[in-house]
């Protein structure tokens, strides 16, 4: 079983002749470009998680806060 799948992308004919002439394969490049999409997808959505979360946070106080860390190194 692979760790791969297959993507297409349609670009312009012009596009493809110039990377042909210049010897510019594009897997690295559409590699790179989704990992970063990715990437950068997942921290938007970990900073609005965050943001929904922040209120919620509030409420809690440094020492509950400490008992829960204490509990949790116990474990």
């Amino acid at each position: 079983m692979s760790n791969y799948a297959v993507v297409a992308a349609k670009i312009p004919k012009k596009v493809k002749d110039l990377m042909d002439a210049l010897g510019i394969k594009p897997g690295p490049i559409i590699r790179r470009a989704l990992e970063e999409e990715v990437k950068r997808v997942l921290l938007e959505r970990l900073e609005m998680e965050a943001k929904n979360l922040s209120p919620k946070l509030m409420d809690i106080s440094d020492e509950e806060i400490a008992e829960l860390i204490r509990e949790d190194r116990e474990r």
